[in-house]
């Protein structure tokens, strides 16, 4: 049983990038273990259903060669959860792809597990029959209809798989969808250290060096300890705060002391912030509270249709003037216009965000009165069909922003200006979420399987 851990977290997202300098210092502090979160699902459902990297593999290559190799060179284990962004079957694949490519150039020899998270539509609809699937968030009970639709499936594993591969002898781990500090909790538990700092710490260092100030995307090096963890990054340039951990703690939940996990929750109403020094802080009180049935998070997608967009913007103040009254008319012609041609309104949906006045809040704007000098607009059309109709109908919508009239104008060519040619732009198929629901287990390690490779 060891009396510490110590954890280097290289960035928030694998493709954020990190100063070379910062790893190189964390590495003098004798780590046990090196890593980073793959991936989010903030960025929403497109990437999970196109099988792509929500960064450039550019960028994730870049990272994971710097990373491989200094975790090789100091006998170190490599951790890495929820690869390329969304954690499926090719998003693991494609890191994998690269870790090999990586050895082969640089020489380096390490066991590799692969953790596999997509979830197949048979084994999905027998725990749904089973009554082992409940929806979250006042999500509709999972059909097979739903499972059927859906592109992709993950399931968000804890730190149990982990823990196994780096039992199996796995110098690096590839995991597919994981809980953010599921892989950081699995080093630190199997050190044998207890629960609630061993999941604290990977809480903090699932972000990189986002709990420090100023905010930025480096390297967060943690000791966990039995009662507390340490925290302070490894760039001077940044530094820990007793605020900056306390408010960084609060993020990505719905309540802001209670962290649900796979196996419990992670309590944090009585922790304790103490600065250690200028640059580093001590958090201690935190809980862990197993929970009674082992659960585990799926996440599915299933195709929407498919978009196209289109940017402008105006500086009209008789049109600004009466922008609502305008809009609605460019909604009623291109209705009219698109019937003709076979778009009925059930078949489409026409977006247009006004930036400026309401664009990112909408109708919960407080300041919609406020009469700006300038608008700009993104039309965005979503088909139901094809890509073909969503360009046609934003056809109909762009040439009806440009050239519909209004009272009182003096314009008499396009009352838009269009920053790009060409101004319609087709950006594919659109997924929308459609499984959000947790799945009880019996055995966690059950429905991610591991693979070893000796590179």
């Amino acid at each position: 049983m060891s009396t510490e851990i110590r954890l280097l977290s290289t960035s928030a997202i694998l493709g954020y990038g990190f100063p070379e300098a910062s790893l190189r210092a964390g590495m003098e502090r004798r780590l046990h273990v090196i890593g980073v979160d793959g991936g989010s699902v903030d960025p929403g459902p497109h990437y999970l259903g196109a099988g792509k990297p929500f960064c450039s593999p550019i960028a994730i290559r870049r990272d994971l060669r710097l990373m491989l190799n200094a975790a090789v060179e100091a006998g170190i284990p490599l951790l890495i959860g929820t690869c390329d962004g969304s954690g499926g079957a090719p998003h693991l694949a494609m890191v994998a792809e690269m870790a090999r490519d990586i050895a082969r150039q640089d020489e380096l020899h390490f066991k590799l597990a692969l953790i596999e998270a997509e979830q197949d539509k048979h084994s999905v609809k027998r725990r749904v029959a089973e009554g082992r699937v409940k929806p979250l968030a006042q999500q509709p009970a999972l059909t097979d209809q739903t499972i059927e639709r859906s592109t992709r499936i993950v399931a968000m594993m804890g730190p149990e798989p982990f823990t196994r591969a780096l039992d199996a002898g796995a110098g690096v781990v590839l995991a597919g969808r994981a809980s953010d500090p599921a892989s950081w909790a699995a080093a630190a538990v199997r050190a044998g250290l207890p629960a609630a700092p061993a999941w604290y710490a990977g809480k903090m260092l699932e972000c990189g060096a986002t709990p420090s100030i100023p905010k930025g995307h480096d390297c967060l090096f943690v000791t966990v300890r039995q009662d507390h963890v340490e925290c302070e990054p490894t760039n001077p340039a940044r530094r820990c705060t007793p605020l900056s951990i306390a408010n960084h703690s609060l993020h990505e939940n719905s309540s802001p002391v209670h962290h649900v996990e796979p196996g419990g929750m992670l309590d944090t109403s009585e922790c304790r912030f103490d600065a250690v020094s200028d640059r580093a802080v001590r958090i201690s009180g935190m809980r862990w509270n197993p929970a009674e049935r082992y659960t585990v998070k799926l996440e599915g997608v299933e195709l929407a249709g498919y978009r196209s967009i289109c940017v402008c913007g105006t500086r009209d103040p008789l049109l600004i003037g009466r922008i609502d009254d305008f809009i609605a008319s460019v909604r009623d012609e291109v209705a009219m216009k698109a019937a003709a041609f076979g778009a009925s309104a059930e078949s489409y949906q026409l977006g247009i965000r006004i930036y400026g006045r309401d664009g990112v809040m909408a109708a919960r704007e407080p300041l919609r009165g406020a009469v700006p000098h300038e608008l700009g607009f993104v039309l965005e059309v979503v088909s139901q069909h094809s890509q073909e109709m969503a360009s046609a109908v934003l056809g109909m919508a762009r040439t009806n922003m440009l050239h519909t009239d209004f009272p009182g104008r003096l314009c008499r060519e396009g009352n838009m200006a269009f920053p790009f040619s060409p101004s319609d732009i087709e950006v594919g198929p659109v997924y929308r979420f459609s499984i959000y629901h947790v799945a009880e287990l019996d055995n966690p390690t059950e429905p991610f399987p591991i693979t070893y490779e000796n590179l």
